[in-house]
C-alpha cells in the first residue's frame, strides 16, 4: 500500500508524543496536533489522509473539529477516539462523516489497521483504485 499521511488530534501530550513516536517507528509519515484549532491549520497548510481525533478536548471538540474537517476536505477520512463515557460521540462522529471510531486505550496494531482502511475508503472515494 502506498504511504500515506495521519495526523492525530489529542490534548493528552503524554499520549499524542508516544503514539507519534510509535507511529513513526512503523515507518508512518504522522504529524500530531494538541487541540482541534491547531489540527486545522495543519490540515490547511498539508494534505493529509488520515485523522485520528480525540472526542473530548477543551475548547474546540472532537465533533466540532470533524465538522470543520469534512466541511474543509470531506475526503479526508477521520477515526474517531472516545473513552468509555463518550461512546455515543463516537457513534455521533460516525453520523457525521468519520469512518469509524475505536476506544482508549487503542492496541496499535488495531488503530494501524483502521486507518489502513481508512486510507483504502480514501483511495476508492477518490478514483484511484
Amino acid at each position: 500500500m502506498d504511504k500515506f499521511k495521519v495526523m492525530i488530534v489529542d490534548d493528552e501530550l503524554d499520549f499524542l508524543e508516544t503514539i507519534i513516536k510509535r507511529l513513526k517507528a512503523r515507518k508512518i509519515e504522522v504529524t500530531g496536533a494538541e487541540n482541534g484549532q491547531r489540527a486545522l491549520e495543519i490540515l490547511a497548510e498539508q494534505d493529509i489522509d488520515v485523522i485520528v481525533l480525540d472526542v473530548k478536548m477543551p475548547g474546540m471538540d472532537g465533533i466540532e473539529t470533524l465538522r470543520a474537517i469534512k466541511e474543509r476536505k470531506p475526503l479526508t477520512e477521520v477515526i474517531m477516539l472516545t473513552g468509555h463515557a463518550s461512546v455515543e460521540s463516537g457513534i455521533q462522529g460516525m453520523q457525521l462523516g468519520a469512518f469509524d471510531y475505536v476506544m482508549k486505550p487503542v492496541a496499535l496494531d488495531e488503530l494501524l489497521e483502521k486507518m489502513r482502511q481508512a486510507y483504502e475508503r480514501k483511495l476508492i472515494q477518490e478514483g484511484k483504485v
